[in-house]
C-alpha cells in the first residue's frame, strides 16, 4: 500500500506550492481579487440578476490562472505527452488533488469551479480514449485550450442515478441520428461549443446496453438552453436543456454505438476518486484549522483543546481521515493497474465516505469556531455548500452503497454468484 509520497511526487509538490506562493498568491491579492474569496465570494462571483450565472471578471481571472500554470507546465499534468501532458498516474493524481485542497480556499484550487493550477480535464481524457482521429484532433488540445467545450448531458428531470432508464432517444435517419428529449443538470452549458449527449438508440430501459454519446454543436437547430437551476452553492452553471429533433451525422457518435454508458463510467470512475481525494484534502484542512484554533481559544480560563468535548469529535474525524487516505490512495494505485470496472466498490467506498466526511468536518469546524465559524468570515460554510452537493451529484451516497452492497453480498462484480 503506497502510504508514503514518492520522492518524486513530493518534489513535484514542492516546486507546485512554490509556484503558488510566487504567483497565484499575489495574482489573487491583486485588483480586489480577495472580493472572490473572502466574505464576499457568492456575491463576487454571481451574476444574480443574470440568471445566477457566473460573473465575467470571475471567469477571466481563472482564466488567468490556468494560463500562468499552463505556461509555467503545471495545468496540463494529467494529460498525455501526445497533448503536452506528463502522463501524471492516479496515485500521484490523488495525492495532489488532496494536497491542493488541504491548503484551503484560494485560486490555486478553487471548489466551486473545479478549476485548478494542475487541470483536470475529465472530458479531454474521454475524447483521447474514446474518439476518432478527427475527433481528437478537434476537442484534444483545443479542449486543454477552451477553444473547444464539451459539456455532460447525462442525468433527465425524470431520471438521475438511474441513467439506463434515460428516456432521451436517438433515432436513424438515413445517415444522420435525430436525437430528441430533455436533460437537468447540464453542466458547463453557459459556455460549451458542444454536449456529451447519452441517448437509447436501442434496447430498453434498464438495459445497460443500447444507450450512444453523441457529440452535439450547441448551435444545432432543435437545442434549447433553459433553466439554469441555482443551488446551495451559487453561481450556477447547470441547465435544462431540451433536444428537439436535433440532427447529427454518424459521425458525432463518441466511441461504438450504444455502449455510451461506458464512456460514463470511464469517467465517473476516475472523477469520483479524485473527487474523494479533493474532499479528504477538504476535511483535514477544516480538521486542522480548529485543532490549530483550540489550542489558541480560551473559554472560562481554559484552551478549549483541553476540553473533552471538543477533542474527541476531532480525533474521531481525524482518525477517519487517516484511515480514508489509505484507501483512497491503494485504490488510485490498483486503478492505474487493472481494469476500473474490477474496482468500482472501491471507488464508491472512497467517494460516499469522504464526501460524507468533509460535510461533518466542516460542520464540526463551524461548531468549534462558534459564531465566527458561522460567518462567512470563515470559509467553512463555503466547504460544506460547495462538497454537500456531491453526495448527491457524483452519485448519490446511497447509489455508492448499493454498488458497494452488489459486490459485498455476491450480487455484482468479482463475487457474483451463479
Amino acid at each position: 500500500m503506497p502510504s508514503t509520497v514518492a520522492p518524486e511526487t513530493a518534489e513535484y509538490l514542492t516546486r507546485l506550492d512554490e509556484f503558488i506562493d510566487a504567483q497565484i498568491v499575489p495574482l489573487q491579492a491583486a485588483d480586489d481579487n480577495e472580493r472572490f474569496f473572502d466574505h464576499r465570494r457568492e456575491w463576487a462571483r454571481t451574476d444574480f440578476e443574470g440568471g445566477g450565472l457566473p460573473r465575467r471578471e470571475w471567469e477571466e481571472l481563472l482564466a488567468e490562472m490556468k494560463s500562468r500554470a499552463d505556461r509555467a507546465g503545471f495545468l496540463r499534468h494529467d494529460l498525455p505527452v501526445s497533448v503536452g501532458g506528463d502522463a501524471s498516474s492516479n496515485l500521484e493524481m490523488a495525492i495532489i488533488r488532496e494536497h491542493l485542497a488541504h491548503r484551503g480556499l484560494g485560486l490555486h484550487n478553487d471548489l466551486q469551479d473545479e478549476s485548478s493550477v494542475v487541470g483536470n480535464f475529465p472530458s479531454v481524457h474521454l475524447v483521447l480514449r474514446f474518439g476518432t482521429p478527427e475527433q481528437i484532433a478537434e476537442f484534444g488540445a483545443p479542449g486543454v485550450l477552451g477553444e473547444r467545450t464539451l459539456a455532460f448531458g447525462l442525468t433527465e428531470p425524470e431520471h438521475g442515478s438511474d441513467a439506463t432508464w434515460m428516456e432521451t432517444t436517438g433515432t436513424r435517419s438515413g445517415d444522420d441520428w435525430v436525437i430528441t428529449g430533455e436533460k437537468r443538470w447540464n453542466t458547463g452549458m453557459h459556455v460549451a461549443t458542444h454536449d456529451l449527449v447519452f441517448a437509447r438508440t436501442s434496447g430498453s430501459g434498464g438495459d445497460p446496453r443500447g444507450i450512444t454519446a453523441f457529440i452535439v454543436p450547441v448551435r444545432t437547430p432543435g437545442v434549447e438552453i433553459g433553466l439554469f437551476r441555482w443551488t446551495l452553492n451559487m453561481p450556477t452553471d447547470h441547465a435544462d436543456v431540451k433536444f428537439d429533433s436535433v440532427r447529427v451525422p454518424d459521425s458525432a457518435i463518441l466511441g461504438e454505438e450504444g455502449r455510451g454508458l461506458e464512456i460514463a463510467q470511464a469517467f465517473v470512475h476516475e472523477n469520483r476518486l479524485r473527487q474523494a481525494a479533493s474532499s479528504l484534502g477538504a476535511a483535514q484542512y477544516c480538521i486542522d484549522q480548529s485543532v490549530d484554533y483550540a489550542r489558541t481559544r480560551e473559554t472560562f480560563g481554559a484552551p478549549l483543546a483541553t476540553r473533552q468535548a471538543v477533542q474527541w469529535p476531532l480525533v474521531e474525524l481525524h482518525t477517519e481521515a487517516t484511515m480514508l487516505r489509505s484507501l483512497i490512495r491503494e485504490t488510485a494505485a490498483d486503478l492505474d493497474s487493472v481494469d476500473h470496472m474490477e474496482l468500482s466498490d472501491h471507488v464508491s467506498m472512497c467517494n460516499y465516505r469522504a464526501n460524507r466526511l468533509v460535510c461533518d468536518a466542516a460542520d464540526r469546524a463551524m461548531q468549534v469556531h462558534g459564531g465566527m465559524g458561522y460567518s462567512r468570515h470563515l470559509p467553512f460554510e463555503h466547504i460544506y455548500r460547495h462538497h454537500r452537493r456531491y453526495r448527491i451529484t457524483e452519485g448519490a451516497e446511497e447509489i455508492q452503497m448499493r454498488r458497494v452492497a452488489g459486490h459485498l453480498f455476491g450480487f455484482t462484480g468479482g463475487r457474483k454468484k451463479g
